[in-house]
């Protein structure tokens, strides 16, 4: 336990995070911290290109990323907004090992965790929780991704702002207004009408 008690402070909220799903023994814990990469970023730093396998599933431990990609006339589309106790990557590269078509960049200097495909799937071959949180957690990643896709399809820009607002303050009142916006798909002009209105 040694390992794990000295390195509690890094690793209190991804153990946290699964602990919320599944149980693991100490010698599991032990195991997966022993995955774990330590990786800290600077702001504006890329963590995922366009053209490299995802090697990495990430988690922020401090910080925030977001994930987006470039159209063809060069406008960003934000696909994700992270902050502490979140994941990201460019999850279809790292689930098939193919080239990445999305950017991950730190909107502000972060510390991450990484682990690798390969030895996500080694360690959940032999635990069982541990496979089942990463079941459990897709899962519920891909409701939500549902959800959203409903959400910009039926809801105007402004209750699609307002919806997120009062879901994630602490996100909306800490990220640039133009990667809120993207992420949103409505212009930063909007979103300051919007604001004005309140």
């Amino acid at each position: 336990m040694a390992k794990q008690d000295k390195s509690l402070s890094i690793y209190k909220g991804i153990l946290d995070h699964i602990a919320r799903y599944v149980e693991l023994s100490d010698n599991e814990i032990e195991e997966f911290i022993s995955i774990l990469k330590t990786n800290r970023v600077k702001k504006r730093q890329f963590i995922v290109q366009p053209g490299f396998v995802s090697e990495y599933r990430n988690y922020i431990v401090e910080g925030a990323v977001r994930v987006f990609y470039l159209d063809d006339s060069g406008k960003e589309h934000t696909i994700i907004i992270a902050i502490e106790d979140w994941f990201f990557t460019d999850f279809y590269s790292y689930l098939n090992r193919t080239p990445a078509e999305y950017y991950a960049e730190a909107l502000e200097d972060s510390l991450i965790l990484q682990m690798k495909y390969e030895d996500v799937e080694e360690l959940c071959s032999r635990i069982h929780a541990l496979s089942q949180y990463f079941r459990l957690f897709t899962e519920r990643s891909m409701a939500h991704s549902y959800k959203r896709t409903i959400s910009n399809i039926s809801k105007t820009s402004e209750e699609r702002y307002w919806e997120y607002v009062n879901k994630y303050p602490q996100i909306a009142n800490r990220v640039p207004q133009y990667v809120l916006a993207s992420y949103l798909g409505i212009s930063p002009e909007s979103i300051s009408r919007i604001r004005s209105k309140s």
